[in-house]
C-alpha cells in the first residue's frame, strides 16, 4: 500500500506537467499560435549555456523559500508570511552588513546570521499570536506581510536610505567587498558565461540540513507526527503550543536566507526594486515537491526553467504569460491529484480497520 502511494505521488507531477502542456496547447491554438513551435522555441532557448546558469540562479531562492514553507506544512501550519519575513531579513542584513568590514567568510556569516535572526523574530510574532490569542497563522502572516511592507518602505526612505546618494530610488549603503559572495564560475570552469551565484552552495547545505532536521531528529519527528495526527501527538506528551512557536521560528529562519542570494550575489544592497514574490512562489514549489528536499529542488528548477524559457516568447509574438498559466495548471492539477489520493488512502485505511475488527 505504501509503495503504491509513493509511486502515485512521484507520478503526480509528471501527469500534472503533461496535462498542463495539453491545456496550454489548447489555449495557444485558440489564440492562433502553434503549440509545437512555441514549446520547441522555449526548450531550445532554455537549454542554452547562459540559460542553464540563469535557471540555476533563479531556482536558488525558490528552493530555499519552498523549504521555509515546507517546515510549516510538516507541522500542519501554513506560513504564508515567508514573503514578508525574507524581505525584512534582507533589509536589516543589508543595512547592518554595510556598516563595517571584516574578512570575507566572517562578514558573510554575520550577514546570514542577522538575516536569519530578523526573519525568525518576525515569524515568531505569528507563532505567539496563534498560541496565546488563537489567531490563525494565515491571517496573522498576511497581516504581517502588509505591516512588513509598510515598515520596509518607510525605513528605506528615511532611516536606511544611503546618505548623499544621487540614485533616484531609495537604497541602503553598498556592502563592502568582504560582504559580497563570489561566483562559482572559476570552480566549474565556465568563466565565459554569466555569474553562477555562490549562494548555490548555501542552498545545497540548507537542503541537507532540512532533510536531517525533519527526518533524523526528535524535533522533526514531533513536527511530522503533530502535522499528520495532532490527537496522537497530544497523547504522546508533545506540547503543541511549544511546537507551533518552534516551527514558526524555524520556518522564519529558513525564510531569512531567501533574499541573500540576490543580496550577496549581485544587488549588494537593498533597494526599493529588490526581488519580491519569492515567498509566494515557494508555496507552489513546496506543494509540487511534496515538502521533500529533492522534490522541491526539481520543482524549483522546473519553475525557473519556465520563467527563463518564457523570455523568448515575446520576440516570437507569443504572450509570455503562457508560462504563468502553465505553472498555475501544474499546481492546480497536483493539488487536486494529491487530495484525491489522500481521500482514497483514508477510505482504504478505514476499510482495512473494519475488516480487522470483524475478524
Amino acid at each position: 500500500m505504501k509503495m503504491r502511494f509513493r509511486l502515485v505521488s512521484v507520478s503526480a507531477p509528471i501527469i500534472a506537467l503533461t496535462i498542463s502542456f495539453g491545456l496550454s496547447s489548447l489555449i495557444l491554438l485558440i489564440i492562433g499560435k502553434d503549440p509545437y513551435e512555441t514549446f520547441k522555441i522555449m526548450f531550445e532557448y532554455g537549454i542554452r549555456g547562459k540559460s542553464i546558469v540563469s535557471i540555476i540562479n533563479r531556482s536558488i531562492p525558490l528552493y530555499i523559500s519552498a523549504i521555509a514553507v515546507a517546515v510549516g506544512f510538516k507541522m500542519g501550519l501554513f506560513n504564508i508570511g515567508v514573503e514578508g519575513q525574507y524581505l525584512m531579513g534582507s533589509l536589516i542584513a543589508a543595512y547592518v552588513g554595510a556598516q563595517f568590514s571584516v574578512i570575507t567568510p566572517l562578514h558573510i556569516l554575520f550577514i546570514i546570521i542577522v538575516a536569519v535572526a530578523t526573519s525568525s523574530l518576525w515569524a515568531a510574532i505569528a507563532g505567539y499570536l496563534k498560541v496565546e490569542k488563537g489567531i490563525h497563522e494565515v491571517i496573522s502572516t498576511i497581516m504581517l506581510n502588509y505591516i512588513g511592507t509598510g515598515l520596509i518602505a518607510y525605513s528605506l526612505t528615511t532611516i536606511f536610505d544611503e546618505p548623499n546618494s544621487n540614485y533616484d530610488l531609495p537604497r541602503t549603503k553598498e556592502l563592502p567587498e568582504t560582504g559580497k559572495m563570489p561566483p562559482l564560475n572559476k570552480f566549474f570552469n565556465i568563466e565565459d558565461l554569466q555569474d553562477l551565484h555562490g549562494f548555490l552552495v548555501i542552498a545545497v547545505l540548507v537542503g541537507i540540513f532540512y532533510y536531517w532536521l525533519v527526518w533524523k531528529t526528535t524535533l522533526g519527528f514531533d513536527l511530522r507526527i503533530t502535522g499528520s495526527n495532532p490527537i496522537a501527538a497530544k497523547f504522546s506528551g508533545i506540547n503543541p503550543k511549544r511546537l507551533v512557536v518552534i516551527a514558526m521560528i524555524t520556518s522564519g529562519g529558513f525564510a531569512g536566507l531567501v533574499g541573500l542570494g540576490p543580496l550577496l550575489g549581485y544587488f549588494h544592497r537593498y533597494t526599493i526594486d529588490f526581488p519580491t514574490g519569492l515567498g509566494f512562489a515557494g508555496i507552489g514549489v513546496a506543494l509540487l515537491g511534496r515538502n521533500h528536499p529533492f522534490g522541491m529542488a526539481v520543482g524549483a528548477l522546473l519553475f525557473a526553467f519556465l520563467q527563463r524559457s518564457a523570455q523568448i516568447l515575446d520576440l516570437n509574438d507569443v504572450p509570455k504569460e503562457i508560462e504563468q498559466m502553465m505553472q498555475a495548471f501544474i499546481l492546480l492539477i497536483v493539488v487536486v491529484f494529491y487530495e484525491v489520493i489522500r481521500r482514497f488512502i483514508v477510505k482504504q485505511q478505514i476499510k482495512d480497520a473494519s475488516k480487522r475488527t470483524d475478524e
